[in-house]
């Protein structure tokens, strides 16, 4: 939920009970729905949630969400508390799946991307392609240094154990991983994380980096190390066994 003190913005409510909850308790006026992809653990509360408050929804177009709402694509834009939303085209994880951007004028840029891009990892190929997965991350990796990655899960530290097998000798890995387990043994959240981390430890960004690419070959030697596409798709194959 994002919100200005009066009216409120939610993001793939899941569940409606939360959000009723923190309207209730904050007295803020739901002002729009934000939908990033069809997942029932992002479209669970829509129903209860718009007929509580009656407050518009928007999705992406390419894909079919429960209930009345607005379709959204690459290059259209959302006029919600003061800041204009680009929507994102960002496939992969599922076919038609959509990101919101905005940069506040007294504020980092804020992402809402879902699934598509996780701290430290990235989504599962659920309907998309390696090569539409490396597309969207390439779009959401040239945002911004400073941009709040506000994604789904807080999935951060099984994500960053699996970066660390990836490139055991990243020292920015390293550190970070250090804070994100010291935030979750005092029960905080490691999110938002932020663009220019993400570039320096997500190993789905770094997929032309030398030492990842060298990772992924030796976990599967018939990856061709010099095809980002590829590495993506060997990276994305061993996490998904990953324990």
């Amino acid at each position: 939920m994002l919100h200005d003190g009066r009216e409120a913005l939610v993001v793939d409510p899941g569940d409606a009970a939360p959000v009723l909850q923190a309207l209730q308790n904050l007295r803020l006026q739901l002002q729009a729905i934000l939908v990033t992809h069809h997942h029932g653990d992002h479209v669970g509360g829509l129903a209860q949630l718009h007929a509580a408050t009656r407050a518009p929804v928007y999705g992406p177009a390419r894909e079919a969400i429960p209930g009345p709402f607005t379709g959204l694509s690459q290059g259209q834009a959302l006029d919600l508390l003061g800041c204009s939303w680009q929507v994102l085209d960002v496939p992969g994880h599922t076919a038609g799946h959509i990101a919101y951007y905005a940069v506040p004028d007294d504020a980092a840029p804020l992402l809402f991307c879902g699934d598509t891009l996780f701290s430290g990892g990235c989504g599962r190929l659920f309907e998309g392609t390696p090569a539409q997965m490396l597309a969207s991350l390439d779009q959401l990796a040239a945002l911004p240094d400073d941009t709040r990655v506000c994604c789904a899960h807080e999935y951060t530290l099984s994500n960053l154990r699996f970066a660390h097998a990836v490139e055991p000798g990243n020292a920015a890995l390293l550190h970070y991983q250090a804070e994100c387990e010291a935030l979750r043994a005092q029960g905080l959240p490691t999110l938002p994380a932020r663009m220019a981390q993400e570039r320096a430890i997500n190993p789905f960004l770094r997929t032309r980096e030398k030492a990842v690419a060298a990772s992924a070959q030796a976990h599967d030697p018939q990856v061709d190390p010099h095809n980002a596409v590829a590495v993506l798709a060997a990276l994305r194959a061993w996490k998904n066994d990953f324990r």
